[in-house]
């Protein structure tokens, strides 16, 4: 049954702003540089994927050996989102994000200058310390430029530049390995790294919106974040069941995109016989209907919540309904052919990105703005685990299997039985108004929800 939505906000008295902090000219030149931020670290994030065929060649490395390297740049990307997220209350944003693009920008140099496996680890790792943190502290740093009832669409762009990042990156990074070597690629992305960090040490301050400023920003009744300068256990915060619901909607979209960027232009090449060129542009189409439903769904949905819609069913049910969908389509296009797999391959590596936007809105209804960034990089740090898990894993499935086809087949229903348990997990979890109340006092019976 669809829980009671709450009563709707009183319209706005004439000439008084609704925020008084809202710099709306600052706020989108933010937006517009976290943006590129996040082009850039999934970019960085890809390369190596798209660079896998003639490293492999070069090297003389198994599948094995490939994901193993793969999954190394999730051996402390965890970790370093949990740290920063905590940091995240006593350093501001704009000093985490320079120092992040800057550390990106050296973890491309080693294999500039030694080609081998040992010193693809070591980038790899280093770049996954430094991209951790990226994703949540992004997203908090753009939190503190936008009200709680304007982020949906800052929120989509933000997680578009992931999406941009495929659509922009896939073509050019090919064309650069194509045809002067895949060392220009890392070379091209650390110049490009070192750029943006110097734009954002320039205009990147903090906004309004975060931990003792947010007292004039008039957050929502109801919800945790009407006690702006409020802290509550973390224990409290991280077992209700919105954030556990938002923590398994993250990892069930984590999982498809650590295997995309992983084997998904692998797996075109190598199964789908399709040149380095094709294989690129159908990425690109992929991140573009990632960028659409990104730019389309959480803007909609944000309009549906100021217009009386609950969070659970205009943030927490549509994220589970992603996952899920995307893990049967995922389930589906192994047994496909034409244009069938090419539609089901889409809807599994793509259909899935609504998640990003959504879940941090889901786990920032219940959690006080002081306390946000921890949380955030909490989230980040668990529901992004497969980023360590699904390379290796899918690397180890094809040389134990009896042919390639056969341990792909096996690796993406693999990836579709995690993925439906999380998009479930998500669906019936994720209730932010019911979660909020419970938050600010002693937990207690709520017999409609």
């Amino acid at each position: 049954m669809v829980e009671p939505s709450p009563p709707a906000p009183p319209r706005e008295t004439a000439g008084v702003p609704p925020h008084p902090g809202f710099d709306r000219r600052r706020a989108w030149l933010i937006a517009a540089l976290i943006v590129t931020f996040m082009l850039v670290n999934y970019a960085d994030k890809a390369v190596l994927g798209l660079a896998a065929v003639p490293i492999m060649d070069e090297l003389g490395i198994s599948n094995s050996t490939y994901g193993l390297i793969s999954s190394s740049f999730a051996l402390l990307f965890s970790l370093s989102g949990l740290i920063v997220g905590f940091v995240s209350a006593k350093v501001s944003s704009r000093v985490l994000l320079f120092s992040m693009a800057t550390l990106w920008a050296v973890a491309q140099l080693p294999v500039l200058f030694v080609a081998s496996v040992p010193a693809l680890i070591a980038g790899r790792m280093l770049l996954g310390a430094a991209e951790g943190p990226a994703a949540s502290m992004s997203m908090h740093a753009l939190y503190k430029w936008f009200p709680e009832d304007r982020r949906g669409l800052p929120s989509a762009l933000q997680i578009s530049g992931a999406a941009l990042g495929m659509l922009i990156a896939a073509p050019v990074l090919t064309w650069l390995i194509t045809g002067f070597g895949w060392r220009s690629a890392f070379a091209a992305l650390a110049a490009a790294s070192l750029a943006w960090s110097l734009a954002w040490w320039r205009a990147g301050h903090d906004g309004p919106y975060g931990g003792e400023r947010a007292r004039g920003a008039h957050p929502p009744a109801g919800t945790a974040g009407s006690s702006a300068g409020q802290r509550l256990p973390y224990r409290r915060l991280l077992l209700n069941g919105t954030v556990l619901g938002s923590i398994a909607g993250a990892f069930g979209a984590s999982w498809a995109m650590a295997l995309s960027h992983a084997w998904l232009p692998v797996y075109l090449r190598t199964q789908l016989g399709m040149t380095p060129g094709t294989a690129a542009t159908l990425i690109s189409v992929v991140s573009a209907f990632s960028l659409v439903l990104l730019l389309s769904v959480p803007p909609l949905l944000d309009l549906l919540h100021r217009r009386g819609l609950s969070r659970r069913w205009s943030s927490g049910a549509p994220q589970g309904i992603a996952v899920t969908v995307a893990a049967l389509a995922m389930a589906g296009f192994p047994f496909t052919e034409g244009g069938i797999r090419l539609t089901l391959l889409a809807l599994a590596f793509g259909g899935h990105a609504i998640t990003f936007p959504l879940h941090y809105m889901t786990a920032s209804a219940v959690v006080p703005p002081l306390q946000r960034g921890a949380v955030f990089g909490i989230v980040a740090a668990t529901g992004t685990l497969p980023g360590l898990i699904a390379p290796y894993l899918t690397g180890h499935l094809l040389d134990s299997a009896s042919s390639q086809s056969a341990g792909y087949t096996r690796s993406f229903l693999l990836s579709a039985g995690v993925m439906a348990a999380c998009g479930l997990a998500a669906l019936v979890a994720i209730r932010p108004e019911r979660d909020a109340r419970r938050l600010p006092s002693t937990p207690a019976a709520d017999p409609g929800r």
